[in-house]
């Protein structure tokens, strides 16, 4: 079922769906918009998807509740990281819900699972964080937009790194499923040298032990792993107690924002890659920041860049068309020239609808403040697009 609404002003936290009340002048007397956000809301990675939730809502909030001068009713849904349960909220969302855009969800499992439903039924998807690999490629989608990656990039940025320091032998680490095959996947795409290994564990495993014991045992270089959420916690942790400081640890979605409260000094130094980081310079992404921060006391992390550009991406859309949503050819080219201000600066969409954009190799840190938080390090790749937009057709 779907969540039950709540009306918000400045909306709460929770695993409810949020009805966003309008303010001011409506463009039209019945003018509205629905959007679905499906993110992952329990269990163990259920930060990732508050962040992206957070974020977005706070996004609607900025515009005053409305997107492209159209009302907005928001509904909120937990897809509790099974994509059998993600598909029958989502079918509930465009059939019976009648949403004009869904958005979300964080992994790359229910992404795959719930694009033919929402887009089948006229709807349009925006991914703001899962980029899978057949989606950018042969598979794209006219419907689909996605505002974060394609997956295989972030961990291209560990690979390029690796390669420049010069590392002979890395062992590479990532759940076993389609988001953990195209990181490894792009992590060897930059990286020329020797895997050592390359192990695949079960997806949400939080005991590490025994790879830690054939870490330790191999001596590489240098040791690449994706863990989000609370694996990547819980492998931070066991690496530091496990002795293992001499091997350089480098990670895409394990040592961030949604990680690092509980991490803590065990990640210190740490570096990983992303498409943003807390220190960018730039106005609207400082804005960002000390918004978000004032909201919900923590810092954001690139999940909930990704979402809120996701909702001013929308606003420009809609706004494009004249408020006009079942024009959706003319909402179609709108979404395409995304003609909005991102956090991250520059930011494009390429031809199978995936950003085109700046990565960087980012360092974990203790802020002045006491708060923890990912720094930028340096710049490794300019207006990058990913390896399989020459597949789409579109």
């Amino acid at each position: 079922m779907v969540s039950k609404r709540i009306v918000a002003a400045g909306v709460a936290s929770g695993l409810l769906a949020a009805s966003l009340a309008a303010t001011g002048a409506a463009q039209a007397a019945d003018g509205k918009i629905k959007i679905g956000l499906v993110y992952t809301l329990s269990g163990p990675s259920a930060v990732l998807g508050e962040q992206s939730r957070d974020a977005f809502l706070l996004a609607a909030e900025k515009l005053g509740n409305k997107f492209g001068g159209l009302d907005a009713e928001i509904v909120v849904v937990d897809d509790e990281l099974k994509p059998d349960v993600a598909v029958n909220k989502v079918r509930e969302l465009v059939e019976r819900e009648k949403v004009d855009f869904v958005v979300g969800p964080v992994f790359s499992n229910v992404l795959n699972a719930i694009v033919r439903p929402v887009t089948g039924a006229g709807a349009f998807l925006v991914s703001t964080n899962a980029g899978t690999s057949n989606l950018a490629g042969a598979e794209c989608n006219p419907n689909l937009f996605v505002t974060s990656y394609q997956n295989d990039q972030m961990h291209e940025v560990l690979g390029k790194y690796a390669q420049n320091q010069g590392f002979k032998r890395v062992f590479l680490l990532a759940p076993n499923y389609q988001a953990g095959k195209d990181g490894l996947a792009g992590f060897k795409h930059s990286y020329k040298g020797e895997v050592s290994n390359e192990i695949y564990t079960q997806l949400g495993q939080l005991d590490f032990s025994a790879e830690l014991a054939q870490i330790a045992a191999d001596q590489p270089d240098a040791v690449y792993a994706f863990m989000p959420g609370g694996m990547g916690v819980n492998l931070v942790k066991q690496y530091r107690q496990a002795g293992l400081d001499n091997i350089p640890f480098l990670s895409a979605f394990t040592v961030d924002e949604t990680t690092l409260p509980a991490t803590q000094d065990a990640a210190l130094g740490f570096l990983g890659g992303a498409n943003w980081a807390q220190n960018l310079d730039n106005p609207q992404s400082r804005a960002f920041v000390e918004a978000f921060e004032a909201k919900h006391k923590n810092v954001p992390a690139l999940y909930a860049i990704q979402a809120y550009d996701a909702a001013l991406a929308i606003d420009a859309a809609v706004k494009a068309t004249g408020g006009k949503l079942d024009d959706k050819d003319k909402l179609r080219e709108a979404f395409k020239k995304a003609e909005f201000e991102s956090l991250r600066g520059k930011f494009r969409f390429g031809n199978n609808h995936f950003p085109i954009q700046d990565f960087y190799l980012v360092k974990a840190v203790k802020r002045g403040d006491g708060k923890f938080a990912t720094e930028i390090v340096e710049k490794i790749f300019e207006d990058y697009q990913d390896n399989y937009a020459s597949q789409c057709k579109l």
